[in-house]
């Protein structure tokens, strides 16, 4: 059957792309080093605990407040609107990251929060358009697709930035950013689906989403299987997204790497994990998701360990290159591993909460990381002090049962999930 909708397709589509200027520029590679050592200053790692607080409270507020709005969403019938507001809010926070310089700390910590709550916040109602753009049978290759054209966007931003921070023209480049951000996501707002009003008032719409939210929890806290998979997600996962949060700062503070330098590494690194995932695939099914999920836990333990020893750029080049493929490998088997728990027809909801532990588990490590690097007046105590987040992880992820070579969940698992159903 031919795909239906395909501007609505290539819209959502490059609004991925839009966005992921963001994520590579803004939030791993260029912005938090400037943030850090520019702006704040890292030298006794006071940078590390200021950009640690904006990335925690700034997923804590996403995380709090996505289940309210999005039952405005959904149930009053403005997703769009709210798709629209949230990007603004982003990109005008980064454009205005033209007007920082050196002691603007709380200045740039607001801007920093303002930012990435657009960025973080605008994604669920993005994410929410995806069943009702593709058919059923095509919905897992157009988020492919978006993926896949993801990484593009985050490449090609990258190597805009490298001639503009090469001539250090910082305040350009987040200029750019903003208007990459803005241009590629217009097709977004012209062809994506209309609001379509619901006749729900704010507070009814906000109690039905929470409502919703709520029994679905109930149902997946009642799985002992779940339960403990979703808690080792939530630990490991915290590892994986403070480890991306923090791997340039690292990179700069601690070992001396300039800007183009780190932009080089974060290219490569996107592209190991890719490789990763792809190579990976095949063992995820025929493996089974729980032993490649172990399997990438030790070497995400081995990698923390090895970057608390490291003392040159070339270590560190083959240790990210290993930790890059490690990251598309357990992002894809933590979610191949998470399908066999789900009842059928209920794959939304599920899925929705899955998103909400995911945006959770960059709360604390970040957080952690920030206070241990202050606390110590060095990077590399909060290197382990991570470490211990795959650590318990891999532990907790041992007593999950199921996860085997292609098969379902244990069966009496399955059968509570859908008598509470």
């Amino acid at each position: 059957m031919p795909l239906k909708n395909k501007k609505e397709i290539i819209s959502w589509c490059l609004f991925d792309f839009a966005n992921s200027s963001y994520s590579a520029v803004i939030s791993a590679v260029i912005f938090p080093v400037y943030y850090t050592t520019t702006i704040v200053g890292n030298e006794s790692g006071l940078g590390d605990l200021w950009w640690g607080r904006a990335v925690s409270l700034s997923m804590a507020v996403v995380v709090l407040t996505s289940p309210l709005l999005g039952g405005i969403a959904d149930f009053g019938g403005i997703r769009k609107r709210l798709l629209l507001i949230y990007t603004l809010l982003c990109i005008s926070a980064v454009a205005a990251f033209s007007l920082l310089h050196k002691g603007m700390v709380i200045e740039g910590f607001i801007l920093a929060l303002i930012a990435n709550i657009g960025m973080e916040g605008g994604l669920v109602f993005y994410n929410s358009f995806l069943p009702e753009i593709a058919e059923r049978e095509y919905q897992g290759r157009v988020s492919a697709w978006g993926f896949a054209v993801g990484y593009a966007g985050s490449i090609l931003s990258l190597l805009i930035a490298i001639p503009l921070i090469g001539s250090g023209y910082l305040d350009l480049t987040w200029l750019m950013v903003a208007i990459f951000f803005g241009v590629f996501s217009l097709p977004a707002f012209i062809f994506l689906p209309k609001d379509i009003k619901q006749g729900f008032g704010v507070m009814h719409s906000s109690s039905k989403g929470m409502d919703y939210t709520w029994n679905t929890f109930k149902k997946i806290w009642s799985s002992k299987e779940l339960r403990n998979f979703l808690i080792a997600y939530l630990i490991f996962e915290d590892g994986v997204n403070t480890v991306i949060v923090f791997s340039s700062i690292f990179a700069a503070t601690t070992l001396g790497f300039d800007s183009q330098e780190l932009v080089m590494l974060y290219i490569v690194v996107q592209i190991t994990a890719l490789t990763g995932a792809f190579i990976m695939a095949k063992p995820i099914d025929f493996r089974g998701p729980k032993r490649v999920i172990s399997f990438s836990l030790l070497l995400w333990v081995a990698v923390s360990v090895s970057a608390f020893f490291v003392q040159s750029k070339s270590q560190f080049w083959i240790i990210a290159v290993i930790a890059g493929s490690g990251l598309g490998t357990i992002q894809a088997a933590a979610r191949a591993f998470f399908t066999r728990f789900i009842p059928h027809e209920h794959e939304s909801e599920y899925f929705g909460v899955y998103s909400m532990v995911g945006k959770s588990s960059a709360i604390f490590g970040p957080l952690i990381f920030g206070y241990i690097s202050s606390s110590f007046g060095s990077q590399r105590p909060a290197i382990l002090a991570i470490a211990s987040f795959f650590l318990i992880g891999l532990i907790i992820i041992q007593f999950v049962k199921g996860g085997g070579p292609n098969i379902d969940p244990p069966k009496q698992e399955l059968q509570n999930i859908l008598k509470i159903s």
